[in-house]
């Protein structure tokens, strides 16, 4: 069901559009946790692992999926707030059909590659093969990521988050479960969690494009849509590519930041993997939040009522700091015993440096969920430089300053330092960008 972010207390109707949003990336971010929580379990520290090394390069992928669902859920937000809901149609088909493109180079990319990619963040040889397994299977099932996320993404347009909460929730439910019988039942070991992955992404990336084309089919339009239009796609191209780069060169950091984690043996990669998933589990909400606010802005610029931004930041703010606050506690007192869901008690080194990591980087949830509040709305309104700048100056520091404190005294302690440290930097750039736009000055504002 669609729903129009143009009218209501915006307080109300962000917190009513992003709450199945923060539950749907909840529930997202339990395939992964999932298959690391079965192969530190049922398997061994070794397959958590593998699991957790290959996941830094299956970024590298969600990063493409991850922009054709931003650059479709902006565009299509403008035309449904201003109503045009043929070239809504259009840009739906439009990002169908050129994801998919990219898609099938992107698997042809992964499979013929992908042990030069593991062997390029010096991935242990006793870990090496169960992580090159991991990752062909991942690879092999990209389609259903990709279309599953650009579903999403139209949902989130149309003002539904609702209904990506369901598919999330009942599959990634399913997925635990499938896990534990592959493994437990089946033997298959780290294959095991990968196909278990493969299967339940599939089953829901179908319901979820069959719904999405139901709910088209209701979309009344006066002349037929396109297929296919280069001019909407150029609009998708102006919003996805720089969120792609964003991600992608993120996900290159983590691959550099990953290949000196590796330096440091098997015991802390392994506990850098289970704590990185919990901490991947909050900042993957907060984006999910901000993506959440540029589908808000989008469709608020779209009907012409950008006086609306602002309180959308505020309502924002508040939202974040009052889901971070709970997750800090959480994590600075109780990190080793979540940690616990992953890795047995023996695994000494491991819980150390995941509980380390944890208390060092969760006080400052609070800090990089601004920013993306902040993000949401330059993304949102197309200004996508500014949103470039942050992002990268938070990549470069965090990278730089993770190789120079990682030779240092601190050891591995030094690179989960180098986190906090980008994060405040970043974050105030965002809020200078987004205060310059929206209070110093409105005419700033690029229209979409």
């Amino acid at each position: 069901m669609s729903k129009d972010l143009t009218v209501g207390d915006p307080r109300s109707v962000l917190w009513k559009f992003c709450m199945p949003l923060f539950g749907s990336v909840i529930f997202q971010q339990l395939y992964n946790i999932a298959d690391s929580l079965v192969a530190g379990k049922f398997i061994g520290e070794n397959a958590l692992a593998a699991v957790g090394n290959s996941y830094e390069i299956t970024l590298i992928f969600i990063a493409f999926a991850f922009g054709c669902n931003i650059g479709c859920s902006v565009v299509t937000s403008g035309f449904f707030g201003s109503r045009d809901y043929t070239s809504l149609k259009t840009a739906v088909y439009t990002t169908l059909i050129s994801s998919g493109i990219i898609c099938g180079l992107l698997m042809l990319f992964g499979l013929v590659f992908g042990g030069t990619l593991l062997n390029a963040i010096n991935t242990p040889s006793d870990i090496f093969s169960d992580s090159l397994l991991y990752l062909n299977i991942y690879v092999l099932g990209l389609p259903f990521m990709f279309f599953y996320n650009i579903a999403t993404g139209i949902f989130s347009a149309l003002g539904d988050s609702k209904t990506p909460f369901i598919f999330l929730a009942i599959s990634s439910t399913a997925n635990i479960l499938v896990d534990i019988v592959f493994v437990v039942c089946f033997k298959m070991g780290v294959s095991g969690v990968a196909w278990a992955t493969f299967l339940c992404q599939g089953v829901s990336c179908v319901l979820a494009i069959c719904v999405v084309f139901k709910h088209l089919g209701k979309i009344k339009t006066q002349t037929k849509p396109e297929l296919f239009s280069f001019k909407i796609l150029k609009k998708l191209a102006y919003i996805a590519i720089p969120s792609i780069l964003q991600q992608t060169f993120i996900s290159v950091g983590n691959i550099l930041i990953q290949s000196v984690i590796n330096g440091f043996g098997a015991g802390v990669i392994a506990g850098y993997s289970g704590a990185v998933k919990l901490n991947n589990m909050v900042i993957t909400s907060f984006t999910t939040i901000g993506n959440g606010i540029s589908n808000y802005t989008a469709q608020n610029l779209g009907a012409g009522k950008r006086e609306r931004i602002r309180e959308g930041f505020k309502a924002g703010t508040l939202m974040v700091f009052k889901i971070s606050i709970p997750v800090i506690i959480l994590y600075v007192f109780f990190g080793r015993y979540l940690l616990y869901l992953f890795l047995d008690s023996s695994a000494k080194i491991a819980l150390n440096t995941g509980e380390t990591f944890l208390r060092v980087l969760s006080p400052f949830y609070v800090v990089i969920s601004i920013k993306l509040v902040a993000d949401g709305i330059l993304r949102g309104s197309g200004l996508m430089k500014l949103f470039m700048i942050s992002t990268f100056t938070d990549l470069l520091l965090r990278v730089a300053l993770a190789i120079l404190l990682s030779k240092t005294e601190l050891g591995a302690t030094g690179i989960w330092c180098a986190w906090p440290i980008g994060w405040v930097i970043a974050t105030v750039l965002s809020c200078v960008f987004y205060f310059f736009t929206y209070v110093g000055n409105d005419s700033k504002i690029k229209e979409m």
